[in-house]
């Protein structure tokens, strides 16, 4: 019998019993319930409550439909092939830490979350004893089926169609409800590379678009943006204050990396930080925020209550690069304004340069398959998508600071 779980986005996800079910029940995954799919997106979208733990179930779904509908097509993918890419995306979001990649370079660095995926997942290899052994190989790339690890990372990966799929309906943004269903049955192998049949062309390019729409409109909206400079200075004062001897309330797992400059070297040769890190969820950076809004220092105590009153820093969004005096300047506005030093002003903004691309044609391309059996980019065979428009590099510069 299959453990059936109900989602609201693909309806009842069916987790077969065994190596697979015993994935989804270890507490590194268990953990996932505990962060969100989107960090702070949920002060401008109320709906996107959605966390991780859903997403790689989700994910875990649209893998097993794409195993199916390529073993339809001929392509012999083994049974023990079929459960290893299954529990490869199962686990692929496993090393995030709270509140997704804020973490990654403010209470660590030098040390990415998919770095700490591969340790969870070895750790849980360990664990049973060398049952995830091909799992890891395909997650790393490492295994000579190319294609099964193109499935969980490339232009067109079941984690790519998930969270689009996931977050649109979450934070009702229709816009970015793309065909998944579709594009999975469209999917072929040929010469060990994923493609697509050239009857799926219209959902790909309904996919792309609707990826930059998710991006600019959600995943970078400039409340988002604001929001989380707002967590990342907050995380920042806390660690500078703690580093320096003052006395930083935090749970325990939190205030160990308050307390410690954690970055990979360290990360590997004090293992204690691999386990406080597998205790952190969201709930640690909550919890801590709700007592620093009344702490001493009034730079920790500004910005925790901007956190929990919704009162993100102000942006401005310039298509140029942002002058070093008007930098100045506000720097001297913050420090006078409330008191501070110029030096401590700097936690009271944020400088940032965003840029994403609708396509990289240069990166891990998609190729579309016709009847011929010959092989065209996307940006090639599409008839309404521009290559130029497509592969250009849209940069905008963010500037955030303390509402005055």
């Amino acid at each position: 019998m299959n453990k059936v779980i109900s989602d609201p986005v693909f309806g009842f996800i069916q987790i077969p019993r065994g190596l697979l079910l015993d994935i989804v029940k270890h507490p590194l995954m268990q953990r996932l319930a505990r962060i969100k799919q989107l960090g702070l997106t949920s002060m401008v979208y109320p709906g996107a409550q959605h966390t991780r733990f859903q997403h790689s179930l989700g994910a875990f779904h649209l893998m097993s439909e794409a195993v199916r509908s390529l073993q339809q097509k001929g392509i012999f993918i083994f049974d023990s092939e079929a459960e290893a890419v299954q529990a490869a995306i199962l686990m692929h979001d496993i090393g995030h830490g709270p509140f997704s990649h804020v973490l990654e370079n403010t209470l660590i660095s030098g040390i990415s979350h998919e770095e700490i995926s591969l340790m969870m997942m070895e750790e849980i290899n360990r664990e049973m004893n060398g049952a995830l052994t091909l799992a890891i190989s395909i997650f790393r790339n490492n295994y000579p089926k190319r294609f099964l690890h193109q499935l969980i990372s490339s232009q067109l990966d079941m984690d790519r169609l998930d969270y689009l799929r996931r977050d649109s309906f979450f934070t009702g943004v229709t816009e970015g409800n793309i065909g998944s269903a579709r594009i999975i049955k469209m999917l072929n192998v040929v010469d060990d590379q994923l493609c697509v049949d050239a009857k799926g062309i219209y959902s790909i390019e309904n996919y792309l678009t609707s990826r930059r729409l998710m991006y600019w409109q959600v995943y970078l909206h400039r409340t988002t943006v604001a929001c989380e400079k707002v967590l990342v200075n907050v995380l920042l004062r806390a660690k500078h204050l703690a580093l320096s001897g003052c006395d930083v309330f935090a749970t325990p797992q939190l205030k160990y990396f308050l307390e410690h400059d954690v970055d990979s070297k360290w990360f590997h040769e004090h293992p204690e930080a691999f386990e406080n890190y597998k205790l952190l969820d969201d709930n640690d950076i909550w919890s801590s925020i709700k007592v620093w809004a009344h702490h001493s220092d009034k730079i920790l105590a500004l910005l925790a209550r901007n956190l929990l009153e919704r009162k993100p820093f102000f942006v401005e969004i310039s298509e140029e690069p942002i002058g070093e005096e008007q930098i100045d300047e506000l720097l001297n506005r913050l420090a006078a304004h409330f008191g501070v030093t110029k030096e401590d002003a700097h936690y009271l903004m944020s400088l940032n340069t965003m840029q994403k691309d609708m396509y990289s044609i240069s990166d891990d391309h998609i190729s579309i398959r016709y009847n011929d059996g010959t092989l065209r980019d996307i940006a090639e065979a599409s008839e309404i998508l521009n290559v130029q428009l497509l592969s250009k590099k849209i940069r905008k510069y963010y500037l955030c600071s303390q509402r005055m």
